[in-house]
């Protein structure tokens, strides 16, 4: 039995929602890499490590995305939400840790929105492309 292709969404309903996703994940991207930044070199106690290592090997991940993201590839969207995994993951192992539940909480949060925004993006526009391509 073939499947009948589900329509595509008018143009009417994708577009606003493709920016709308789009600036919840700059949003949110921006946040966390604010947050990572804010933690480790202002607040925690990194006992001698040197801050701006840490930071660095935390924000790689994140900075390798980010030309993509800034520019609004689909594609770049879809990778980020497997990296950004890892970053929720950590957010929760943290929260866990005594005198760091908020930092764990925040980056868990984040990471989330993130996640959610952006797979969305990468759904919506993949659609809003076939839509402006002819597909019915």
């Amino acid at each position: 039995m073939a499947r009948t292709p589900k329509p595509l969404p008018p143009l009417d309903w994708l577009q606003p929602r493709v920016r709308l996703a789009r600036v919840l994940t700059l949003i949110a991207f921006l946040a966390l890499l604010l947050a990572l930044a804010v933690w480790y070199l202002q607040i925690v106690d990194l006992h001698g490590a040197r801050p701006w290592v840490i930071l660095g090997v935390q924000a790689v991940p994140l900075l390798l995305l980010a030309p993509g993201i800034l520019l609004g590839s689909a594609r770049v969207h879809a990778w980020l939400c497997y990296v950004i995994n890892l970053y929720f993951i950590q957010g929760v192992v943290t929260a866990f840790e005594p005198g760091r539940l908020t930092f764990g909480l925040v980056e868990a949060l984040l990471s989330s929105v993130v996640f959610c925004a952006a797979l969305l993006y990468t759904r919506w526009r993949f659609q809003l492309e076939r839509r402006l391509a002819g597909e019915a």
